[in-house]
């Protein structure tokens, strides 16, 4: 099995995704428990002394100005997790509390928390055990961090709430950590709130957002260039000299796949034919653009994960120079900003690849294809409410796309009053990115039945790849009415699966 070794400079977004989906084993490097070791020295020196240092002597957030005695401190560092682990809602995905934990262990491994080494090495080994805490929908506000989801993470850590085991089912933390040899953490001063005070999950979440968007993007130029064959339009428009003038890399990069996908058509060129256009519409000829877009938007959010993985996001931070200061760094603002970013795109390239969509049914615009894509228009109905689904879920994606992080809602006594709802923003992104799954899907499943219904002309090499593929993958062609939904189900499978794209690049090598 992979192994993924922390140390004290950061992570990669692939360690995050191989513990986060993959099951990867953690460990830690001798410089990581060593840096831990040291920075837990300042800190112990700290909680010896007489005046109060807020997070290892002091009360959290509104709370702040109550100086604790030493009797009192590991019972404030209980409470702080039990009080925040306040969590409501449909428990959140494995993959998801994984990576939240990950992170939050990569940041404690900085040696900039204070946390103590048996702390950390406990959070590596309740991952290694495949022990999942039960963190819920709700409760995290983006700031201070995702307080809500990692406290219920640091609740199991101690022994208590709920977690799942390795074999899905869930059952009282103590017991899991007994089943596995695994002795609870006592936290003292300062770790309670290290382990909480963090942009974790929305972290986590983008992460896996931009693997999946990486994918569906070079899904959506296949479909798109399947739809202006299936449409018998002109690939001229993506010329590279076209591309070059208003060079935006993402826009080229789509192009160029799209063109790669139709070398060879037979199906392109054809737009003067019998009915004769000068150009494609919009959706067909602007798709290089749009999605391009979208492309840039991801490189944007990618930048700003990576230098988030190379950050230490705690409250206070032990500094290399001996001080443990304040300060603001777990507002979630950077991160949240781009997963709304992510949404709007993810909802536009949705409604591009629904027009086009709609676009290959209407018979008065498919240049020569049945309405519908039906085999006997008017006995059979064909795609027309296979389209409808797209459509619903295009106007959901919409709705996803208004940003969370433009709201703010004060908590904690108006001492936290102003949030970044990051949280909020990375939740609804997933559903973002599931639904606009679907919609390429529906939109492969519509362009390659019409593509199979253009007889007599034959199409590019890498078109040929995909309908032979998504035949074996058990997506039906053209043909009388059928029960519909198996169809969909299995192109869905099959984009999300990354099939598609593994098909295309049989034939064009990889796409960019």
């Amino acid at each position: 099995m992979h192994t993924v070794v922390v140390g004290t400079s950061g992570t990669t977004a692939s360690d995050v995704l191989a513990v986060a989906r993959g099951g990867a084993r953690v460990e830690l490097s001798e410089e990581t428990l060593a840096a831990l070791a040291a920075a837990r020295e300042i800190v112990d020196a700290l909680a010896a002394k007489p005046e109060p240092v807020y997070g290892v002597s002091t009360g959290f957030g509104a709370l702040a100005t109550r100086h604790i005695s030493q009797e009192l401190r590991a019972r404030l560092q209980r409470n702080i997790v039990r009080s925040h682990a306040a969590g409501m809602g449909a428990p959140v995905e494995r993959e998801v509390v994984r990576a939240l934990m990950f992170l939050r262990l990569k940041t404690v491994c900085s040696g900039h928390t204070g946390v103590r080494p048996e702390v950390a090495r406990t959070m590596a080994e309740v991952l290694n055990a495949g022990i999942t805490p039960v963190v819920h929908e709700y409760g995290s506000l983006g700031c201070s961090g995702d307080l809500a989801p990692l406290s219920h993470c640091a609740l199991t850590l101690m022994g208590e709430g709920e977690a799942e085991g390795p074999d899905g089912v869930v059952r009282p933390a103590a017991e899991l950590l007994a089943a596995h040899g695994i002795a609870p953490v006592e936290l003292r001063e300062k770790e309670g709130l290290a382990l909480l005070n963090g942009t974790d999950g929305m972290l986590g979440m983008l992460l896996m957002a931009l693997a999946d968007l990486d994918t569906l993007y070079k899904s959506a130029d296949v479909t798109a260039a399947l739809s202006l064959e299936a449409l018998l339009g002109t690939d001229k428009v993506l010329a590279p000299e076209l591309h070059a003038i208003r060079p935006h890399p993402g826009q080229a990069a789509s192009a160029a796949n799209m063109l790669a996908v139709l070398k060879g058509s037979g199906l392109t060129g054809h737009h003067q034919d019998d009915a004769p256009r000068v150009q494609d519409a919009y959706s067909v000829r602007c798709a290089p653009q749009v999605a391009g877009a979208g492309r840039d938007t991801l490189a944007h959010a990618r930048l700003v994960a990576e230098r988030e993985l190379a950050s230490a996001v705690d409250n206070p931070v032990v500094l290399p120079d001996g001080r443990v200061e304040s300060n603001g760094n777990f507002h979630g603002a950077p991160v949240g900003y781009v997963l709304d970013f992510l949404a709007v795109a993810a909802a536009d390239l949705a409604s591009i690849a629904e027009r086009r969509t709609d676009r290959l049914l209407d018979k008065n615009r498919s240049h020569g294809l049945p309405p519908f894509l039906a085999d006997d228009p008017g006995v059979d109905s064909g795609l027309m409410i296979a389209q409808y689904t797209q459509a619903a879920l295009v106007s959901e994606l919409k709705r996803l796309a208004v940003p969370a992080s433009v709201d703010s809602i004060p908590s904690s006594a108006m001492q936290e009053d102003h949030v970044s709802m990051g949280w909020s923003a990375a939740r609804k992104l997933r559903t973002a990115v599931d639904n606009l799954t679907r919609v390429i899907a529906i939109e492969m499943y519509a362009a390659t039945r019409a593509v199979e219904l253009r007889e007599g002309l034959t199409p590019a090499p890498a078109t040929r790849a995909v309908l032979d593929a998504v035949r074996e993958a058990g997506v039906g062609g053209p043909g009388p009415d059928r029960f519909l939904a198996p169809d969909l189900a299995a192109a869905d499978a099959f984009v999300r699966g990354g099939h598609l794209v593994a098909a295309v690049e049989t034939v064009t090598g990889p796409l960019r």
